[in-house]
């Protein structure tokens, strides 16, 4: 993280938008999302590889940042990435909740985590884990499947998490037909795991 983002008063906004949650517990909920620039985590099939160099994006004022979020009809903000953990939220999140917005995060969970979250959706990466303090703080555990090993790697994740933390397991999308039919039997054999596909890929919105 360079000095300029260090308070949190700014960060590099890709962009902000109003739309339906796709993935996860809350899919299907109308929420405002806010991309941040900036990921070392190199998953290889990632879908937002746009957000990985933060140097190409704007210092945006986290003021103005939830200013505009608390001008959309939404009362769920989600904060994603890039990698969100690798900034300091604390500003935005006080923000954001000046306008009585819940606040939502989507995180591999990498580096230590700020701010205050109504709910912490972590997305753990096996080439990156997440600060291991993390694993207590997810409200929702999601597992992208890429390939077999991914269901090893999720019970090793879960193992981490409270109890009442949600389970799901999601295909990667440029394999979903094949890992879909994978999910289904391993959720069936241990059913504390819900599935969890990206809806809004199927909708075609953003």
């Amino acid at each position: 993280m360079t000095d300029i983002f260090a308070s949190g008063e700014k960060l590099p906004l890709i962009e902000e938008f109003y739309t339906v949650q796709g993935e996860g517990y809350h899919s299907g909920k109308a929420a405002y999302f806010i991309r941040i620039g900036g990921c070392d985590i190199g998953c290889r099939w990632c879908d937002t590889k746009i957000s990985w160099n933060a140097a190409q994006y704007k210092a945006a004022s986290s003021a103005e940042i939830a200013k505009k979020a608390a001008q959309s009809p939404a009362k769920s903000i989600v904060v994603t990435g890039g990698e969100p953990s690798a900034y300091n939220l604390d500003f935005l999140c006080s923000e954001l909740q000046k306008y009585n917005l819940e606040t939502f995060v989507e995180t591999s969970g990498r580096y230590p985590l700020s701010g205050k979250w109504d709910w912490v959706c972590l997305s753990p990466k096996k080439q990156n884990p997440p600060h291991e303090p993390n694993f207590a703080l997810a409200s929702e555990l999601k597992v992208i499947v890429f390939e077999d090993d991914d269901f090893r790697w999720a019970e090793e994740c879960a193992k981490k998490v409270s109890g009442n933390c949600k389970l799901y397991l999601q295909p990667e999308w440029s394999r979903h037909d094949e890992n879909t039919i994978k999910i289904v039997e391993f959720v069936k054999l241990n059913p504390q795991w819900q599935i969890s596909i990206q809806a809004h890929k199927f909708m075609k919105i953003p």
